[in-house]
């Protein structure tokens, strides 16, 4: 599921992406890379390096970009070609790990049962603990709906690493929110926001010296479609103000808002045709909870056609990071 991390066979660390996914690949954004391959990547690479099974590990500056994934994508075509699949459904190459491939998961909820039933833990490991008790106990969510990620939840973690959390479930996710929220007001937490996006999420803070993220993932019941329901056209990029009308899976990702009210001129100048979305998919991940319902958001992004291939039917949506433009982004207004 989307947060559970993976090693390859090649050691390559990548993040899975998403809940569906083909039967016998897991789909995936590249996330650390072993030295010895770092060469062939033309990025620019964090100056931290991280050790991973006594190998050194290099980290692209910004993972997000579709400058980024399209050069991943040239060195896995070139030099690990089981790693890009042509999704028939999206009808574009994308990064989907071979099945066969994956040598190690490491699952948020699980990473957090090893932590805790570790006999000899270091000050990171116990501020993490620490961390999960308190949110825990001011939110009344069951600690095994709670998981870790990052390189805590890989052991490779130094004194600077964060601390890097997931709940599960979307009442859980605004549970926790409301929960940090009150931390912060009662000075046991304070919020860390560096940029607009940072203070649209309030997902980022400071606990004691270290600073705190959390995320969503699905739980198994808020799992509905299945990979190869749905066939996408891309038609052309667009760009638009509108009004959320729907927050209730902003928090995961990809992050899913549902809109109304797009604004007349944008209407006239990026739909002339009457093909209006409904729905706006955010593939990145600093686009998640940026907005709740009501809110007005600037979108730029992919408009694509989406079929129903059980039944035909049709409707519309934006896609925001879909890997072929570097102006996808969602603003809150």
């Amino acid at each position: 599921m989307d947060g559970d991390t993976f090693v390859s066979s090649d050691g390559f660390i990548l993040n899975v992406f998403g809940y569906e996914h083909p039967e016998d690949r897991v789909f995936a954004f590249l996330k650390y890379i072993p030295e010895e391959y770092a060469s062939l990547f033309n990025v620019d690479f964090l100056k931290r390096r991280w050790v991973y099974a006594g190998g050194r590990l290099f980290r692209a500056e910004k993972l997000y970009t579709a400058g980024n994934y399209q050069d991943f994508l040239r060195v896995f075509r070139g030099h690990f070609p089981g790693y890009v699949y042509s999704c028939p459904f999206r009808k574009k190459d994308v990064i989907a790990v071979p099945m066969s491939s994956v040598k190690r998961v490491y699952v948020p909820r699980d990473c957090l049962t090893s932590l805790a039933s570790l006999r000899i833990k270091d000050a990171l490991q116990r501020d993490t603990l620490e961390f999960i008790d308190l949110v825990s106990d001011e939110s009344g969510i069951r600690k095994d709906d709670f998981g870790i990620h990052g390189s805590v939840a890989l052991g490779m973690h130094s004194k600077e690493s964060d601390i890097d959390i997931v709940v599960y479930g979307s009442g859980n996710f605004r549970k926790l929110e409301k929960a940090i929220e009150g931390l912060v007001s009662a000075n046991k937490l304070r919020y860390q926001c560096s940029n607009s996006l940072d203070r649209a999420r309030r997902f980022k803070g400071r606990f004691k010296t270290r600073v705190f993220m959390y995320n969503a993932v699905r739980k198994m019941d808020e799992i509905k479609p299945e990979y190869g329901n749905f066939s996408y056209t891309a038609i052309k990029p667009v760009q638009f103000t509108c009004t959320v009308s729907d927050d209730s899976q902003s928090m995961f990702r990809p992050a899913i808002y549902g809109i109304r009210d797009i604004d007349e001129k944008d209407l006239a100048n990026s739909f002339p045709d009457g093909i209006v979305p409904q729905v706006v998919v955010s593939m990145i991940g600093c686009y998640r909870n940026v907005v709740r319902k009501r809110g007005r958001i600037r979108v730029s992004g992919m408009l694509e056609r989406v079929e129903c291939l059980a039944t035909g039917n049709l409707h519309c949506q934006v896609i925001v990071g879909s890997g072929v433009n570097e102006e996808e982004r969602i603003c809150p207004l």
